[in-house]
């Protein structure tokens, strides 16, 4: 069992909320990050937790639209070799309700050679992707919530001199919450505490 505490964590100035390990740091005390993005990452690990309110993507279908953000992420970030793992149908998030309409939901798990920030194809690491699409039709708006795991670390990546080379080590051998159960623990854990957040749609 892990010892990683985890608890509520406020999102967007506290209208949004999800629960996390604390170990996740919050990227914009060290950099800046756009607005419509909330970045907490894991340096031990190289370990990420992204979520974003995108304008909802109205030629997307509802089934299967975690693949279709999941594709479109690899594609943004030239990854290679991409892959999906497995994905959830359609299920519908009774705790994100505006005016009685739940949102829906859908999840994806992927994996795919990507290169952090500028550097090159030969730096690429192999990494899995959970990927959580929640829509929130009646603001016009697509939650993504997606987590990053490294699986190996080129040796060229700027990843390796603080995570080290090769194969990256089990979570719980570390004695950390395994990505799997940290996305696990987010999504369902995700709130709306000001639907004012989305503007001129509310």
């Amino acid at each position: 069992m892990s010892a990683d505490l985890y608890s509520e964590r406020p999102l967007y100035g506290g209208a949004i909320s999800s629960a996390f390990p604390h170990r996740f740091q919050d990227v914009s005390n060290i950099r800046q990050v756009p607005d419509h993005q909330e970045v907490y990452v894991d340096p031990a690990r190289d370990e990420s937790l992204i979520f974003e309110l995108l304008d909802f993507k109205h030629e997307v279908g509802d089934d299967g639209s975690a693949v279709w953000f999941l594709q479109d992420l690899a594609t943004e970030q030239e990854a290679e070799g991409s892959m999906v793992i497995e994905q959830s149908g359609v299920i519908e998030a009774p705790g994100l309700c505006y005016r009685n309409i739940p949102a829906v939901a859908t999840t994806a798990v992927g994996q795919m050679a990507i290169s952090k920030g500028r550097q090159g194809r030969e730096a690429q690491n192999i990494v899995r992707v959970y990927l959580a699409n929640l829509r929130l039709k009646e603001v016009g708006t697509d939650v993504l919530i997606t987590a990053y795991e490294p699986i190996h670390i080129n040796p060229l990546s700027e990843t390796a001199s603080t995570v080290g080379a090769g194969l990256a080590v089990p979570a719980t051998q570390a004695g950390c919450m395994p990505m799997a159960d940290v996305f696990k623990l987010a999504v369902p854990s995700f709130k709306v505490n000001d639907w004012n957040l989305f503007g001129s749609a509310v």
